[in-house]
């Protein structure tokens, strides 16, 4: 496993994980997109556990649409989101990728949310579609 670590935009939150992903994707949900101020997010899974988090983080439990809690963790000082903790995934850290300190070995291999996709964008890439979050079982 490589380490991986990232943080927030002005670098007074941090982390670090300290297991692999459990799946990399490009999330279309409109949460993303609000949050992102763009038309999706590249997401990656861990579990929660494998998330040490230094600096103050703020954090916001919004509805998903499932109607769980979705709680969102953010730097209080620039705003950036670094992660959700969806209550439908418990034990699951969904990190946004762009917070990572290097993406260069990250591969999405899902689009997730597929049904609040913007209907300008077309990836391409022959990644497997999901017009929500697949759950096991």
């Amino acid at each position: 496993m490589a380490s991986m670590s990232g943080g927030c935009l002005c670098g007074k939150a941090r982390y670090t994980l300290s297991a692999d992903p459990v799946f990399t994707g490009i999330c279309h949900c409109t949460s993303c997109q609000k949050q992102g101020g763009s038309a999706f997010s590249v997401v990656i899974a861990v579990p929660t556990p494998a998330v040490a988090i230094t600096g103050e983080t703020k954090t916001y439990a919004g509805t998903g649409d499932t109607g769980k809690t979705v709680t969102s963790r953010f730097c209080p000082t620039c705003g950036s989101t670094l992660m959700s903790e969806p209550e439908v995934m418990a034990g699951m850290a969904i990190i946004r990728a762009g917070t990572l300190d290097d993406t260069s070995a990250l591969k999405p291999t899902m689009e997730i949310y597929c049904d609040s996709k913007q209907p300008w964008v077309s990836l391409g890439g022959g990644l497997q579609s999901f017009p929500k979050m697949p759950m096991p079982g």
